[in-house]
């Protein structure tokens, strides 16, 4: 008898022990509300001001192997995020302590004999971000595959390794939850399609391809630049748009409305870009979507109970033309609309009429996305450089932190610190 009951003992002890999984402060790569907004608590803790040289307000870091763009999602004391080789042959899965910068966790997930080629600089194999809830982490590598892995042992919940498409520039497009289903973007040069799964079992729910004109076949039918023009690496989300939960989803030459639960495609907006990257935003009845990568446009959509069919015309409230990001997503702040192009030009403009407020520039290059917190916007770039700016209707740097090495993914926060994610290595960065 009172061996069973020192081994119950042992055996609370020991689920007592596990590492817990929530709170969830940074479950998506743009954070717990999927717009780069820090929860004012966390705002207000976040430091201005760092110097890995000296280590002011630097906790720790930790070094890292292989390549990945992905950003850290957070919950409890756990931090994860994915990484590959540089030939794309091993792609890994990584939990690290949230305390004390510790690897918990590197995990071989997929292999793949023959991995397509980038055919770029910029991309690598670790692209997509993966997105967390307190029983499941979801990792995706695009056509090399998708899991859902238990946060608590890092073991294998259930993997889709059959959900295939041509990147032809590599895997980009990150996963989005909502409710049951976690839905998958997959614009290659082959094949178009979003797909959702169910969750809990990684069985299809629906799938829905592009009914897109892309306009760029040539004299034999086939397409142009081996359909270069047709992909695209965006990340969806869903907003509750004239009373329909809606999955809003921006491919090449067009973005779409569907159906949440059903995939049913609801409305369509024609644009002309293509390598479309950036997540739609919504501000008061605007619907503010971004077009690619190329001659990039920024467009407010009227939000409202019509929104069906093609609503180019009807809807476009607003088209602004140049100067806008590529890759890294705007952020609202303060009722004003905040951007950076991959070149550094950072814009703020009226959400509502698309008109500009400011624009200036800052050095470098930049691929992460800014985050806010509270007045203060964070934007990274490939120097090292984190520029601190003035979330207000003048444009002013507060404050420029160095890091030691370049930023392609972006920054998360957790309980007042922010991490910060550069080539080499992860930092926790938090006022001491």
């Amino acid at each position: 008898m009172l061996r069973l009951l020192a081994l119950s003992i042992l055996g609370s002890a020991f689920l007592n022990a596990q590492t817990p999984t929530t709170p969830l402060f940074w479950p998506d790569k743009n954070g717990p509300t999927f717009d780069g907004v820090v929860p004012e608590p966390e705002a207000l803790k976040i430091p201005l001001r760092w110097n890995s040289d000296t280590g002011e307000n630097i906790v720790w870091k930790t070094d890292l192997e292989g390549d990945g763009h992905s950003t850290p999602v957070i919950g409890g004391d756990r931090i994860w995020f994915t990484a590959a080789t540089v030939d794309g042959k091993k792609q890994y899965v990584y939990g690290i302590d949230r305390m004390t910068g510790k690897v918990v966790h590197h995990i071989l997930l997929f292999e793949n004999a023959n991995p397509e080629g980038l055919g770029n600089p910029l991309n690598n194999y670790a692209a997509p971000s993966p997105v967390l809830e307190a029983d499941a982490l979801y990792v995706h590598f695009g056509t090399y595959g998708t899991a859902r892995i238990d946060p608590q042992t890092g073991k294998t919940v259930w993997q889709r390794r059959d959900i295939n498409v041509n990147h032809y520039r590599g895997p980009g497009s990150s996963p989005a939850i909502h409710g049951d289903l976690i839905f998958l973007t997959f614009d290659g040069i082959n094949e178009q399609f979003v797909t959702a799964l169910n969750k809990k079992t990684g069985e299809t729910v629906w799938k829905t391809g592009r009914t897109t004109d892309y306009g760029d076949l040539d004299k034999e039918g086939k397409p142009t630049r081996d359909g270069d023009m047709r992909k695209a690496y965006h990340t969806p989300s869903v907003f509750n748009l004239g009373g329909i939960e809606t999955l809003v989803s921006v491919g090449s030459r067009a973005a779409f409305g569907y159906d949440a639960m059903t995939g049913k495609e609801l409305w369509t907006v024609r644009h002309g870009g293509f390598n479309a990257a950036i997540r739609p935003l919504v501000h008061k009845e605007v619907l503010i979507l971004n077009t690619g990568s190329e001659r990039s446009h920024t467009l407010g959509i009227r939000i409202d109970d019509k929104m069906k069919g093609d609503i180019t015309e009807s809807h476009t409230l607003w088209d602004r033309e140049k100067r806008n990001a590529s890759e890294s997503c705007p952020v609202l702040a303060g009722g004003l609309l905040f951007q950076i192009t991959r070149g550094g030009i950072v814009t703020c403009m009226n959400p509502e009429t698309g008109v500009d407020v400011w624009e200036d520039r800052i050095a470098g290059q930049h691929l992460p996305s800014p985050i806010v917190a509270g007045d203060r916007l964070y934007f990274c770039n490939d120097r090292g450089d984190v520029n601190v700016v003035k979330a207000a209707d003048k444009f002013e740097i507060l404050a420029t932190n160095k890091l030691p090495d370049a930023m392609t993914s972006s920054p998360a926060v957790a309980d007042g610190a922010i991490f910060i994610r550069t080539k080499k290595q992860l930092f926790k960065i938090a006022t001491k």
